[in-house]
């Protein structure tokens, strides 16, 4: 096992190329159009999100950020010695670091994630900063049902999965249901789950932290049409197309797509694809939750809520499961 910058391990378990194709035609030839959010991460859109990450109006990141590091000696103690540090989407690797530093000797730090390279530099820099820690990089889609390999274990220290910056908001509550049922099965019996949970608050904060000025959330949306255009030989115009984000304080959840501004036909992969002006691509979603809703809806995925922290303004909240 090498350490000192070096990876323990990296598995490449990227799905086939195919499938990315398959879920773009699929998604844009239903009568209401949408792509899944997890295609939004390539290269460039990884990157367009780390900038998002810094805006002044997105606040999601810095609050969760102050939480974690507010709270990581509290978080340390209760997932206990030699724990397995698991992270779903592990993206730039930032924010497990104020939990790699508080854990006591954990055993190792396994980052999933769909982009290769951003991954593997990530992981590669955690093994430099941490020496001392197996890192074990996994490239694959987290919302698949996945085994992971055989992992540095010392002593008898539970697994830890982490599930940052609020990407639980991006699930339906069904679907955040399965997901949370998964993380079970990774984590094993006795083992635990840190997330991050957007709160529900003003739809002023809210649509202005999905509506940057800059127009930066913008790119990383419509970013979309350039990865199909580059990799499924498609003709989109990006200047006949708009990011679309709002909050639907009904449903709980900021709503984001992609605006056609005209009538037109764009072909994908061969295909016509026909768009009538203002018909929209779904992309994203984000639901917001109160503590007691969310703890509701980890209970049905098989945890039980152990502890919860907030910011003193109640924009955010870092949640501790644990298997039940």
């Amino acid at each position: 096992m090498r350490h000192g910058g070096a990876l323990a391990q990296f598995h490449d378990l990227t799905p086939a190329e195919e499938s990315f194709r398959d879920a773009v035609l699929g998604g844009l030839t239903r009568r209401a159009k949408e792509i899944p959010c997890r295609f939004l991460y390539d290269e460039r859109g990884s990157s367009l999100f780390e900038q998002i990450c810094e805006l002044p109006e997105y606040y999601l990141t810095r609050t969760e950020t102050t939480i974690l590091g507010d709270y990581a000696g509290e978080i340390g103690a209760l997932a206990g010695r030699h724990a397995q540090l698991i992270e779903f989407g592990s993206g730039s690797s930032r924010k497990v670091r104020l939990l790699l530093a508080a854990l006591d000797e954990p055993a190792a730090y396994v980052a999933i994630d769909i982009s290769r390279e951003p991954l593997r530099r990530a992981a590669e820099q955690v093994a430099a900063d941490f020496p001392e820690v197996p890192v074990v990089a996994v490239c694959a889609d987290y919302l698949q049902p996945l085994r992971l390999p055989a992992l540095p274990a010392r002593g008898e220290g539970r697994r830890l999965g982490f599930f940052p910056g609020s990407t639980i908001g991006n699930f339906a509550p069904e679907d955040a249901v399965d997901f949370l049922a998964g993380c079970r099965r990774v984590v094993g019996r006795g083992g635990a789950l840190l997330v991050g949970v957007d709160l529900k608050k003003d739809p002023a904060t809210l649509d202005a932290a999905y509506n940057d000025r800059a127009g930066v959330t913008a790119a990383f949306n419509l970013n979309l049409l350039e990865r199909i255009n580059r990799e499924l030989d498609a003709d989109f115009d990006l200047d006949r197309f708009a990011h679309d984000a709002f909050y639907n304080a009904a449903a709980g959840r900021i709503e984001i797509y992609i605006r056609s501004l005209a009538d037109q036909i764009v072909t994908v992969a061969g295909r016509a694809i026909r768009f009538a002006a203002g018909e929209r691509i779904h992309t994203e979603d984000s639901c917001k939750y109160t503590v007691a809703e969310f703890q509701r809806l980890a209970g049905r995925g098989g945890f039980r809520a152990l502890r919860h922290w907030t910011d003193p303004a109640a924009l955010f909240s870092v949640h501790l499961l644990e298997a039940g």
